[in-house]
């Protein structure tokens, strides 16, 4: 196929935004980012440079995913608080003993007006120490001498360079009672200022584009749909050893049913407890579960709380972060994968899942069903009943089984991190004025999430490789 000339002799560089620390509770972000970081370093085809930068608290976690062309840049740690103000003047604090039980309530009603939320341009600044406000460059970001600044997760800062971010979901406006308020004002500031001032917008799925244009009025055009594809592909392929000392690690009995998700309130625990209570007393079937991922959030003493209400364990084992090769093993060693969650972007677990010959039952919520098309068992995240019935059926059938493990082989080679790769990349060209290549164009024009193979006007062709 016919490419164009890039455009330019100067290689393209592409600053992202990997400020974290390794497991935390950012849980699938954090392979996200591992998997774009990865694939975007096994680009051999063009000139390209990519900074990776990492936060002074764990400054070396990604390096052994970098490719030739990424280095890391840390971030260097903030400066020292300055020392708490002097206290106030006398006549103040005559001033509030005047006042008496008033204080409170005017201090109050003075604040809100104060906290009044910032608009979307220019950046937002409020005079109330209580409201967040969208953090401003200090000069770091422009230093590097890049062209594009992309935040792949929903962090952002506002500079001179042209950006790229990533909200993934907007859950909290579906279910802003799992959010404490702090953190609802945080998203409405940061995350809605990210999504109306960045250059593009990148989502996982169709119809988490179509929430960010509904909820926080950003043209349809600037949103860009990039499917991405199984993180667990950069981690190494366990071994019989890895397998054997991962199982005796943890003391795992099979087979066993895998959730791999934190404990947020939108993962669903405790309804997938409640089904597997059911098949216990109603139909005698006992499923183990093990579940991976942070018990960080205030919801666990909620899962903690149902565990133990239901007597379930012994039937079911949370354990917590573990590390890459670990769960590649326990993706390898699981009879199958269950995702009730209630929100998603798109699901990392059912890609990594796949990518493994796990078979998988998930949920019908948001975009899941448009991710796993037939590659799946789908129920409903809302229905005890409903869910422990595909349980059953999932424990139950050999059959089901090879037949949604076959499917789940033929699903993911729509998905590849290539692909979702090179779709990044004519986003950075297209934010940084570079000319693009015909299959630039292509990608940039085609949701294989939706449709496999990309159509024109007139006939299908062939998807790039």
């Amino acid at each position: 196929m016919h490419h164009d000339s890039v455009g330019s002799d100067a290689p393209l560089r592409v600053a992202i935004n990997a400020e974290l620390v390794q497991g935390t509770s950012i849980g699938g972000i954090e392979s996200f980012v591992i998997g774009l970081v990865h694939a975007l370093g096994r680009l051999t085809d063009a000139n390209e440079e990519y900074v990776v930068i990492t936060s002074w608290r764990d400054p070396r976690w990604i390096e052994p995913y970098l490719g030739p062309n990424q280095r890391i840049e840390v971030l260097p740690s903030p400066p020292e608080p300055p020392p708490p103000s002097p206290p106030p003047p006398r006549r103040l604090d005559a001033l509030k003993r005047l006042l008496g039980p008033l204080r409170r309530p005017l201090g109050a009603m003075y604040r809100m007006l104060l906290s009044t939320p910032p608009p979307p341009l220019p950046p937002p600044q409020s005079t109330s120490s209580e409201w967040p406000q969208v953090p401003m460059s200090g000069g770091f970001y422009e230093s590097l001498g890049c062209d594009v600044l992309h935040f792949p997760y929903q962090s952002f800062v506002f500079c001179a360079l042209p950006t790229i971010y990533n909200p993934h979901d907007l859950q909290h406006r579906h279910y802003p009672e799992y959010f404490p308020l702090e953190k609802l004002a945080r998203r409405e500031t940061i995350w809605k200022f990210a999504c109306q001032y960045a250059y593009n917008v990148v989502v996982g799925s169709r119809w988490i584009k179509e929430d960010v244009v509904r909820q926080y009025g950003v043209a349809g055009e600037k949103v860009q749909v990039v499917p991405s594809a199984p993180p667990t592909f950069a981690y190494a392929e366990p071994t019989e050893s890895v397998l054997k000392d991962t199982r005796a690690k943890y003391g795992l009995r099979e087979p066993y049913a895998l959730y791999p998700a934190i404990t947020w309130p939108h993962k669903n625990h405790v309804r997938l407890l409640q089904a597997l209570a059911r098949l216990r007393d109603r139909d005698h079937l006992i499923v183990r579960l093990v579940c991976t991922g942070g018990r960080l959030d205030r919801y666990w003493p909620q899962v903690e709380a149902a565990l133990r209400d239901l007597r379930l364990e012994e039937q079911v084992q949370f354990l917590d972060w573990v590390p890459p090769e670990e769960l590649r093993a326990l993706y390898h060693m699981a009879q199958f994968l269950v995702v009730p969650t209630l929100f998603e972007e798109q699901s990392q677990p059912i890609f990594e899942g796949w990518h493994d010959g796990v078979p998988v039952a998930c949920s019908t919520a948001t975009s899941l069903p448009d991710q796993v098309g037939d590659a799946a068992l789908l129920f409903d995240p809302f229905s005890v009943e409903d869910m422990a019935s595909a349980i059953r059926r999932m424990a139950g059938s050999e059959d089901l089984r090879a037949d949604l493990i076959r499917k789940g082989r033929e699903r993911l080679r729509v998905f590849s991190w290539e692909r979702t790769a090179k779709c990044y990349r004519a986003i950075y060209r297209r934010a940084a004025k570079r000319q693009l290549t015909d299959e630039d164009r292509k990608l940039l024009a085609w949701d294989w999430m939706i449709e496999p193979e990309p159509h024109t006007s007139h006939e299908k062709q062939e998807g790039p490789a």
